[in-house]
Parts: C-alpha cells; structure tokens; sequence
C-alpha cells in the first residue's frame, strides 16, 4: 500500500537516467524508422533557449516538451551541400511535469510520443498532420 512518506523517496530521473529513457525509446523504434532518420541527434537540455521560446511566443519554458530543428527531408535534396546533423530536443524538465501531471502514462510513453512527434517533423509531417494520424489510430 502506498504511503504518503514514500513520496520522499522518488526523484525525478537526472539527466543521465533521462538521456537512457530517451536512448531507449530510439532503439525501440523499428530499424526502418531509424534508418529514414539519418542523422538526427537526440538532445535532451533542461529546458528551450529564450529565442526559441519567443519565436513559438511560449511565455512559460515549460510549454514546450520538444522541437525538431533542421530541414525536413521534404526539402532535401541530393544536390544540397553535406550540412550538419538534425536535431530532436526533448526538453527534460517540461516532459518531467507533464509526466508528474498527467499521472496516466509512464515517463518512457512520454518520451516517446515526444520523439516520435518530433521525428514526424524530420518527416515533413505538420502539427495537424499528426493529430489526425493519432486520431485515427485511436
């Protein structure tokens, strides 16, 4: 039965522990998905910068759980100069509170939708397109 004084035995995954979870639910991903990925790097900072807050006109930093940053393959071309990677943030502290909030899913589910959403974007799929793709799922 829980008791009310274990909650002074949880804590929150540090950033370690944090960038496992989010390692995992990469791997977890079909070996497909990944490949179509190339080479996006997964981040897992605290929260988003000031700049990118203003630019999505966030007031709070924890509005935002994720972000792709790059072009998306729908822009790509063979005929682009080599750039740098991709990146997938998953800002760690915004999914912890969501998480501690919604109470219903675990901490993995969480990451995962994140990274998977925020692949979507690699993809070129928008916000709505993705919504509509989860509702239909549902």
């Amino acid at each position: 039965m829980f008791k009310p004084t274990d909650l002074a035995r949880l804590t929150a995954p540090d950033e370690t522990l944090f960038l496992e979870i989010a390692q995992s639910a990469w791997d977890g991903l079909p070996a497909q998905f990944r490949a179509l990925c190339g080479n996006v790097v997964i981040q897992t900072p605290d929260f988003a910068d000031a700049a990118t807050l203003s630019h999505f006109k966030m007031e709070s930093p924890y509005e935002l759980t994720g972000l792709y940053h790059g072009v998306d393959l729908t822009q790509k071309s063979v005929l682009d100069p080599a750039g740098g990677p991709d990146y997938v943030f998953l800002y760690r502290l915004p999914i912890l509170l969501e998480w501690c909030e919604r109470g219903n899913v675990t901490l993995s589910e969480i990451i995962s939708h994140v990274l998977v959403h925020e692949i979507g974007h690699h993809f070129g799929l928008s916000d709505d397109d993705m919504h509509a793709i989860e509702d239909a799922a549902d």
